[in-house]
C-alpha cells in the first residue's frame, strides 16, 4: 500500500491538462445536466427580476421623491455577499435552487431597475403629453408611447442582467445547484483539476456570450426604428 505522502505525490505528478477533450466526451451527460440547470437559473431570475424591476420603474417614476429610495434599496441588495444571502434565505427555502433563484432575482434588480428607469425617463415630456391630448388612458399611454421609446434601455438592462446572471449564477454552488460552477468546484476539489475547471468556466463564458448575442438579435428585431435613426 502507498502512503499518504506518496499517494499525493503520485497524484501531483499525474496528467492534468488545461483542456482535455475526452474529458468532455466522458462526461457530456453531466455537462449537460449543469448547463441545463444554469439555463433554467439564468432564465427565470431575469424574467423573474423583470417583471420586479418593471412596476418599480413606474412607481419611481411617478412618485420623484421615491426614485432615491428605490434605487438605493436595490443598490444595497446588490451589496450584500452572496454568502450572506444565502444564510438569509437557506432557513425558508433549504438547500434547493429557491435558494439560488431567489438570490439571483434580488442580485438582477439594481440593474434592471436603473435601466428600466432610465429608459422611462428618456420619454419626451413633449410626446407623452401630445399623447394624452389626442385621448390616450394611461395603459394605452404605456403600450403605445412608452414601452417602443424606453425599449432600447430595457433591452440593454436586460442584456446586462443576463450575463451578470449567468456569471453569478455559479456561487449557487453553496448551496449544490450553480449549475455550470459546480464543475470548477469539482475540479478544486478533486486536486485542481484543471480541464474540469476549465470546461467549466469555458462553458459559462460562451453560455453569456450566445446569450448577449441572442438578446442583440431580439432588440433589432423589437427595435427596427433605432437601427434607421443611426444609420
Amino acid at each position: 500500500m502507498l502512503s499518504a505522502a506518496a499517494q499525493v505525490l503520485a497524484a501531483d505528478e499525474a496528467p492534468n491538462p488545461w483542456f482535455d477533450i475526452s474529458y468532455v466526451t466522458d462526461n457530456w451527460d453531466t455537462i449537460l445536466r449543469y448547463l441545463g440547470e444554469h439555463v433554467r437559473l439564468t432564465v427565470a431570475a431575469v424574467a423573474l427580476g423583470a417583471l420586479l424591476a418593471l412596476p418599480l420603474a413606474l412607481l419611481a417614476r411617478r412618485l420623484r421623491f421615491l426614485a432615491g429610495p428605490v434605487l438605493t434599496l436595490s443598490t444595497v441588495i446588490y451589496a450584500i455577499p452572496s454568502l450572506a444571502m444565502f444564510a438569509f434565505i437557506f432557513p425558508f427555502t433549504g438547500l434547493s435552487s429557491a435558494t439560488v433563484l431567489i438570490g439571483l432575482v434580488a442580485y438582477s434588480l439594481v440593474i434592471l431597475v436603473r435601466n428600466f428607469l432610465a429608459g422611462l425617463n428618456g420619454v419626451p415630456a413633449d410626446v407623452r403629453e401630445a399623447a394624452r391630448g389626442m385621448g390616450y388612458g394611461p395603459v394605452r399611454l404605456f403600450w403605445q408611447i412608452d414601452l417602443p421609446l424606453a425599449l432600447p434601455a430595457f433591452m440593454a438592462g436586460l442584456r446586462i442582467a443576463t450575463v451578470s446572471t449567468v456569471a453569478l449564477t455559479t456561487v449557487g454552488v453553496l448551496v449544490g445547484h450553480g449549475g455550470l460552477g459546480q464543475l470548477i468546484f469539482g475540479g478544486f476539489n478533486a486536486n485542481f483539476y484543471r480541464a474540469e475547471i476549465v470546461t467549466g468556466t469555458i462553458g459559462c463564458v460562451l453560455l453569456a456570450l450566445v446569450a448577449d448575442v441572442v438578446l442583440a438579435g431580439v432588440e433589432r428585431v423589437v427595435t427596427p426604428w433605432s437601427r434607421a435613426v443611426r444609420s
